[in-house]
């Protein structure tokens, strides 16, 4: 059985997407867990509680270097034998301590169809305000394993999105969630609960 933690910022939608498919069956051999929020306010502590499942605040505010709460991450993960580290709408830098620790153990879920619109300082609303700047007719979401870049490790799935006429940021974001991230995100995890994604040379295959 896979052991999950869920890292999270804000409303927790992709960990509710993650709740709902094992409830569902479509993720089997897996479970959340604990859930560790960097913002004691994330409404995601709120979803997993109701759950039943492990909520826990580590925030960087609660440490006196990022050094420290690196290593009190690293430690809590460590402690619960945690077998991948989902990132579902974490806004935390994941520190390369952590990368080495879990290697090809941590998965991200990004707004957009990488290597487009990805990178420092793309995320959240800003992924789709730029995507609608530039004009680009499709979009989608990424789900890739994390490596010490930004955006840069092998990506695992993807899934395109139409971007339609008179479209606002918000609508996009909320149609790549229901259309992709929703999707995407369950899949991998029950993919990789069940051995079939493989990492050769920087690229992940579907085995």
């Amino acid at each position: 059985m896979l052991k999950l933690a869920v890292l999270v910022s804000g409303g927790g939608t992709n960990l509710q997407a993650i709740i709902d498919a094992i409830d569902a069956g479509t993720i089997t051999n897996a479970v959340i867990d604990i859930v560790i929020s960097n913002n004691r306010n994330a409404y995601a502590l709120e979803r997993a509680a109701k759950h039943g499942i492990l909520a826990k605040c580590i925030s960087p505010k609660d440490y006196a270097s990022r050094e420290e709460f690196n290593d009190a991450l690293l430690a809590k993960l460590q402690e619960r034998e945690i077998d991948l580290v989902v990132l579902a709408g974490c806004l935390v830098v994941i520190p390369e301590k952590l990368v080495d620790a879990f290697p090809n153990r941590i998965i991200n879920i990004h707004p957009s169809l990488i290597p487009s619109f990805c990178g420092t300082g793309f995320y959240g609303l800003k992924v789709h305000e730029e995507v609608l700047k530039r004009g680009v007719k499709v979009t989608g979401a990424t789900v890739h394993f994390v490596d010490k870049g930004t955006d840069t490790g092998p990506i695992i799935l993807q899934k395109a999105v139409e971007v339609k006429q008179g479209d606002t940021p918000k609508d996009l974001q909320q149609r790549v969630m229901e259309e992709a991230e929703w999707k995407l995100l369950p899949r991998a995890i029950d993919l990789i609960a069940h051995s079939k994604i493989e990492v050769i040379e920087d690229k992940a295959y579907i085995l």
